[in-house]
């Protein structure tokens, strides 16, 4: 259902959109979805937050077909790239441009291949690869422009040259040194910040040492797939193999105190790539990411806090910037997004300065970009995305990656398949139901900011970050105090807390001197509704400042529309709400023979209905309830029987017993959290908003008050698909189609709040702290729609409430 809550004039655009969307998408929640069928990915970059960390954006490179990796010398004067530039030769060539003159100093002597450049802190040898001692290198070239000349063109991929060595070149003495001489692609090196060592990547066991057949097979179909990271001296002696995994591993560049390195490290079969840090002996290894795209080319900023790395998340041809901190504790933060190719970005010295390969020039072309850099921007990002402990658990940073992974998969338009895709995840046995403030639960909302921020939403938590935290109500455990006393013709028994009897976990702490006891029946008000008759079990009855003594459940022996409509009404809360209405002090209930529980007692579980927080209410085994009964003259069966055919039958007082307790319940806290994004009109909120939102929570595993489960199943994960994975699901998939809108013009748009709300079925704390802790001034809010239970569609199809709540709705509607 969707519940509309007070909008005020010109919302139509963004109403009249959300709702044509809501209609057009039909919420086929039962379509089958498979593997093959979940939508296109898509590469569209979405909002533009560039501006928080970048700025001052200058293309830095503009000759030749493409240019890229610029690495600046420790003093920042100078910047390492290659480029394709010369007539003579397609391959890459290595230059050296001059901060202070703009000059430009070729580097590699003008024949083979090379790459990946870097300056010693000396700011005099230059280290790169390169195939210049192969012997047909000049021939490859020939061969190469030949083929381009031909008018053909082939898919641009690197070449592993087996032919490619390490060299460093002496600007002094212009003379060459060869570093390496294995027969294999040795490349992609960088100084250490002493210049004493030198790290790099190689594929050269897959040349010289023994191959199962299977890595036989893989090196031959992709020779990256030996490749590794190994450290040498800064003249090419004692080179050390640091790690050893099926796979390329590769782009090794030191930490700013020299004492980590960072690389890529794909997945054997190469379609993936993560962020991996590890000593420079090669012990402990660390995996910072797991997005599970193609995530590589990580750099140290000269804090040490983060590193900047490239990754197509957002689509196979779509390179973006992305941060993440060096400790792996918080999920990755972008930094551009902007279509086509963002990455290979390293920092100046002091961390002011990026530079970036970039083709975001007219001519589409991979060039290098300069910007001024926001360090403190940047911090503040990396530290608004962790936890209250300042750390992401695995399972949260796994669920904000899903979340990514889902939006990048999403379709274009609005499609049932997106909606299945969100239910599914939430669903998962994994996230065990969603209880508020379980794993479950923090593991739903990561994913669901995760799904927002690809979207380029802005967080609107607490501080800057997606998350609203706060305290709830999270079960109730029994205190010490815990008494009950049964007095029968003058006789006082004491009975034993557990066994006898049980505080119920709404009950208040009170202590009740002895007071009779009434006994209503099944306890259920129930008002007439179409054929059903009223059902009232107080119907003449005085129980004002007495007990009131209660059947657990609801009549037994009747028709299954009659159970219907007792059902809704028999809930214990609601029976001690009645109670309580009517000036009672307590309720006691008790189970009954006819009821034919596994457990009397009523287990004391989580039920945070604040009803009847103010009286006593304990639950008593059938035996002590009988003892209760039979000082009256009355047996608990016989009375059960005359009640279960659903008959009304008059209460009465229970004269001979009274009852005498002191009960003390301690409230257990949790903690639970929202998770709110907005979606901008312009640059900065609008003055009006609207707001979508649906609760994330649901009732977790086991027990639970209100569960509609059957006695059997009441211990299991009560996944909660319709309430209310369907609810968040639809949430998403609108705020994926409002970020995407071109039908809305901006001037005609309203920021829009999307709200997934944590604690609903806990009792609303979620949205009351919201209310009480607003990220805007909420007489600006023009409206909210809430959807709940969205998959939950008979024959009357979607229901909408509230929509008298304005004149305006009913002409949106279609």
């Amino acid at each position: 259902m969707i519940t509309f809550i007070r909008p005020i004039a010109n919302q139509r655009s963004v109403l009249a959109f959300i709702l044509t969307g809501l209609f057009s998408l039909s919420f086929s929640f039962h379509a089958p979805v498979s593997a093959q069928n979940i939508g296109s990915d898509r590469s569209e970059a979405k909002g533009s937050q560039e501006s928080n960390f970048i700025s001052n954006a200058r293309q830095l490179t503009f000759e030749g077909k493409r240019a890229g990796e610029g690495y600046f010398s420790p003093d920042g004067s100078l910047l390492a790239f290659q480029s394709e530039r010369r007539i003579d030769n397609p391959f890459f060539q290595i230059y050296l441009l001059d901060f202070e003159s703009g000059d430009v100093e070729s580097i590699s002597p003008g024949f083979g291949k090379t790459t990946c450049a870097w300056v010693h802190p000396d700011n005099n040898l230059v280290l790169y690869a390169s195939t210049q001692a192969d012997p047909k290198a000049k021939a490859k070239q020939k061969e190469e422009i030949e083929f381009r000349e031909s008018g053909q063109a082939r898919r641009y991929s690197w070449d592993y040259d087996e032919t490619y060595e390490i060299f460093s070149y002496d600007r002094n003495s212009k003379k060459y040194q060869q570093l390496t001489n294995e027969l294999g692609y040795d490349a992609e090196g960088s100084y250490s910040p002493d210049g004493k060592l030198i790290a790099f990547a190689s594929n050269r066991n897959g040349y010289s040492k023994p191959l199962t057949a299977e890595q036989k097979k893989n090196f031959e179909t992709d020779p990256a797939y030996m490749m590794e990271i190994f450290i040498m001296n800064a003249d090419g002696s004692d080179v050390r193999q640091l790690t050893d995994v099926p796979g390329y591993d590769g782009g090794p560049f030191f930490s700013p105190d020299g004492k980590r390195i960072c690389w890529r490290r794909f997945s054997e079969s190469g379609a993936t790539a993560e962020i991996m840090t590890m000593n420079i002996d090669g012990s402990d290894q660390k995996q910072l990411t797991n997005i599970g795209a193609m995530s590589w080319a990580p750099f140290y900023h000269p804090s040490g806090e983060y590193l900047i790395f490239t990754t197509n998340r957002h689509g196979f041809g779509n390179f973006e910037l992305y941060l993440v901190a060096t400790d792996g504790n918080s999920p990755p933060v972008r930094v551009t997004d902007t279509d086509g190719f963002d990455g290979l970005a390293s920092f100046t010295p002091d961390g002011n300065q990026l530079t970036w390969t970039s083709t975001r020039n007219p001519k589409k072309e991979s060039q290098i970009y300069l910007a001024d850099w926001n360090h403190e921007k940047a911090s503040e990002a990396l530290s608004a995305n962790r936890t209250a402990d300042n750390q992401w658990s695995p399972e949260e940073k796994s669920a904000f990656n899903t979340g990514l992974n889902a939006a990048q998969q999403a379709s274009a338009g609005f499609d049932p398949r997106d909606i299945m895709r969100h239910v599914d995840y939430l669903c998962r046995k994994e996230l065990g139901g969603r209880m508020t403030g379980s794993t479950g639960e923090r593991k739903a909302t990561a994913y669901v900011a995760a799904y927002l921020d690809h979207l380029g939403l802005k967080p609107a938590g607490d501080n800057g970050t997606w998350f609203q935290k706060f305290d709830f109500p999270n079960g109730v455990k029994m205190g010490p105090k815990n008494q009950l006393s049964l007095t029968i013709d003058e006789t006082p028994e004491a009975l034993e807390v557990n066994k006898d009897w049980r505080p119920l976990s709404f009950s208040g702490n009170l202590q009740i001197d002895p007071t009779e006891i009434v006994f209503a029946g099944y306890g259920i008000v129930a008002p007439q509704q179409g054929s059903e008759e009223e059902y009232d079990s107080y119907v003449h009855l005085d129980v004002k400042d007495k007990w009131v003594f209660v059947y657990r459940f609801l009549p037994e022996n009747v028709s299954p529309e009659r159970r219907r409509f007792f059902k809704k009404h028999a809930e214990l809360h609601k029976k001690i709400f009645h109670a309580r209405q009517q000036g009672a002090k307590g309720v006691i209930v008790v189970s009954g023979p006819n009821s034919q529980v596994r457990e009397q007692l009523v287990p004391l579980r989580n039920d945070f209905s604040p009803s009847g927080s103010s009286i006593a209410a304990i639950s008593v085994t059938d035996e002590v309830g009988q003892k209760i009964l039979q000082a009256a003259g009355k047996d608990l069966q016989k009375l059960q029987n005359q009640l279960d055919d659903g008959s009304p039958v008059m209460g009465f007082n229970l004269q001979g017993s009274k009852l005498k307790t002191e009960i003390d319940i301690e409230k257990i806290t949790g903690k639970g959290r929202n998770v709110v994004g907005r979606l901008l009109a312009g640059d900065s909120p609008s003055k009006d908003a609207v707001i979508v939102g649906a609760h994330i929570d649901h009732l977790g595993a086991g027990k639970s008050g209100s569960s509609l489960a059957k006695q059997d199943e009441q211990n299991n994960i009560h996944f909660g698909a319709d309430d209310n994975a369907s609810g968040i699901a639809s949430m998403l998939v609108m705020a994926d189609r409002l970020s995407n809108a071109s039908e809305l013009d901006v001037d005609d748009r309203r920021s829009v709040l999307f709200i997934g709300f944590g604690a609903e079925e806990a009792g609303l704390h979620g949205s009351d702290h919201f209310v009480e802790n607003p990220p805007m001034d909420l007489d600006s809010v023009s409206c909210m729609l809430n959807f709940d239970m969205m998959g939950r569609l008979g024959e009357n199809g979607l229901q909408m409430l509230g929509t008298g709540t304005a004149e305006e709705f009913d002409e949106m509607l279609p």
